[in-house]
């Protein structure tokens, strides 16, 4: 997984260290190794982004992060079990003699 300087990362995306440690204690934000306060994963950064934009640009509050992120989550989670249904779909169809689960 790539990483992004944590120090790099503040600067370039506006976001203050104070916001995105609250951000990180309301598990808005889930780093891998939380004791690592150096780099950020491109999820992690990405995902930072996105909750600015919620916050600043459209003022959406706390509880309505927590829902989108909520949702988003859910969708993505919808996404990689549809793919994954897809490639074992796709694999039954090239071995006609697998049976059934």
């Amino acid at each position: 997984m790539k990483t992004i300087d944590m120090a790099q990362f503040l600067n370039e995306s506006t976001i203050e260290l104070h916001t995105l440690e609250r951000w990180i204690e309301q598990r808005w934000i889930v780093p891998l190794d939380a004791t690592a306060r150096v780099e950020i994963s491109e999820t992690d950064a990405a995902r930072a982004m996105f909750i600015r934009d919620l916050t600043g640009d459209l003022g959406v509050n706390d509880e309505g992060v927590a829902v989108v992120l909520h949702l988003v989550d859910q969708l993505h989670g919808l996404r990689r079990a549809l793919t994954e249904l897809r490639i074992e779909m796709n694999a039954s169809r090239r071995d006609p003699g697998r049976e059934a689960d």
